[in-house]
């Protein structure tokens, strides 16, 4: 007789550091390398946001040092925000999907996950604890931790707590942690990172030390962008779940009407009349009152309809055309710079604003193809830039139509905000190729284009007067000798006046050409 054994299945949930332990690539910790250059990120953009969120000019301090062995690295990062309630650090430290970002807003950070995966990614190579020294803004105390996590059961584990009396009005956060790396690969990515930071944030100071470099960005303007407000979700952007949790946390006893215009981007009164009659709804009916069949028609219905408004730029937080400008010319010391912030666009019901800059001559160096930077909500982009939407509208663009021939000085600056950015996987580290996106990154580029052709054109006219002026003045010697003869006056005395005259003539013509710089 023959015993067939029977494989029974075993199975068990995760927790969410469990499964982002397990699965830690997503989030970029897959190696030493790249995790070095992660968690330098998600510290410095935590310390960004908690600063520009609350119109304070950030103050941000970046030092890396190597400990022993080689292979493990000590990052501290410091800012002047708004810091952290005490009872608080725990969690937002120790726990996966814990934070101050599940609203609809821009920001660097979406999910609060960021800085649990680099606490997460030092625990499991160093086993050792991350520190935290803060203080808010009106605290009297100043909180310092050293912070685990209890991995199957996502919780913190407090090493240790202290707290003393603040004697100053230092307010901020300092984070620390010693995790495994490789300073020498990720060098030149965190050096990149830096600068680009530096950048899209010219009103910031950064002051960055590693074991071999050290680099300082002081800001040129104090000028900060408008924070973002907490919008609301527009009609055409929502799902069947968020409709339904829409209506549950909302009194169930309103009427279909005011819900619409209570808690839907860009819809008042006249346009949910014309909804609800365009789509043969009952706006009197009570919320309590809609069967799953109605909220499933609302919800078509809602994505159906072509009347709403574009929704509008409240949530976002562009830099706008003066600010990219002084941060181009912060970093890259170009000979001309023109920037681009274009009007609000919408994907899918979620805003979104294209910012560009063209950067010409200085500092820039001769390229075949032109240098591209990618920012999305303020992060620079450094990774997969060959599967990128922008790279791809950079490359197809005709260059030779605005007087561009390679090899040539010019960079591409490309800055995408959004409440939801359409990331190219989960790294995010490219920009996916939305229609919608795709069309206002060509067209800002386009409008650059043509402001750095003029200006290529004036450039060109001058040098050609320079070169007409240079051509004639090799015979103004000749002509002074002859009519010398003539005249019998000093042939210096006309050598100086047929220059003076020569001059004259240039001026005439650069004016009369539109040249910007007549002398």
């Amino acid at each position: 007789m023959v015993v067939l054994s029977v494989l029974e299945e075993r199975y068990e949930s995760l927790s969410p550091s469990e499964f982002f332990y397990r699965n830690r690539e997503i989030a970029g910790f897959s190696n030493p390398t790249r995790a070095l250059y992660q968690t330098v990120r998600e510290l410095v953009e935590n310390s960004l946001d908690a600063t520009e969120l609350h119109k304070i000019p950030p103050d941000i301090k970046i030092i890396i040092s190597i400990k022993e062995p080689p292979d493990l690295v000590s990052i501290l990062v410091e800012d002047n925000g708004i810091g952290i309630p005490h009872e608080e650090v725990p969690f937002v430290f120790g726990r996966v999907f814990y934070g101050s970002k599940y609203v609809l807003r821009q920001s660097r950070g979406v999910f609060g996950l960021g800085i649990k995966m680099a606490v997460l990614y030092a625990q499991i190579t160093t086993g050792k604890p991350i520190w935290i020294r803060t203080s808010t803004m009106n605290s009297k105390i100043i909180a310092e931790y050293r912070i685990k996590m209890d991995i199957s059961r996502n919780m913190p584990i407090v090493i240790s707590a202290n707290f003393r009396k603040k004697r100053s009005k230092w307010h901020g956060t300092i984070v620390k942690l010693i995790t495994k790396g490789n300073w020498t690969l990720a060098r030149r990515r965190i050096e990149d990172y830096i600068r680009r930071t530096a950048m899209i944030t010219p009103y910031a100071d950064i002051y960055f030390k590693g074991p071999d470099v050290e680099l300082i960005f002081k800001r040129n303007t104090r000028k900060m962008p408008t924070p973002p407000k907490v919008g609301k979700p527009h009609p055409y952007g929502i799902d069947l779940e968020m409709l339904r949790r829409l209506i549950e946390i909302h009194n169930r006893n309103i009427t279909l009407r005011d819900f619409i215009m209570k808690c839907f981007e860009g819809v008042g009164e006249g346009i949910a009349h014309n909804f609800l009659e365009w789509a043969r709804l009952n706006g009197d009916k009570k919320l309590k009152d809609l069967s799953t069949s109605e909220i499933e028609n609302l919800l078509n219905k809602m994505k159906s309809y072509r009347g709403w408004r574009r929704p509008r730029a409240l949530s976002l937080s562009p830099l706008g055309e003066d600010l990219l400008r002084k941060g181009i010319e912060r970093i890259l010391s170009p000979e001309y710079v023109v920037t681009v912030t274009r009007k609000t666009s919408s994907y899918s019901g979620n805003p979104f604003i294209v910012e560009v800059g063209l950067a010409w001559g200085g500092k820039i160096p001769m390229v075949r193809s032109p240098i591209l930077y990618r920012f999305a909500n303020k992060i620079p982009l450094l990774y997969d830039e060959g599967v990128d939407v922008a790279r791809q509208v950079v490359d197809k663009i005709d260059w030779s139509l605005y007087r561009v021939k390679f090899p040539a000085p010019l960079a591409v600056i490309v800055h995408l905000c959004s409440t939801k950015v359409p990331f190219k996987g989960v790294g995010k580290e490219a920009i996916a190729d939305v229609v919608e996106v795709e069309k206002e990154i060509e067209n800002a580029i386009k409008e650059a284009a043509r402001s750095l052709r003029k200006y290529l054109t004036l450039i060109e006219r001058k040098r050609a007067l320079i070169a007409k002026r240079i051509t004639i003045s090799k015979y103004i010697p000749e002509v002074a000798r002859a009519l010398a003869e003539v005249t019998g006056t000093s042939e210096t005395k006309i050598a100086k006046k047929l220059s003076l005259i020569l001059d004259r003539i240039m001026r005439t013509e650069s004016k009369k050409r539109g040249d910007i710089d007549h002398e």
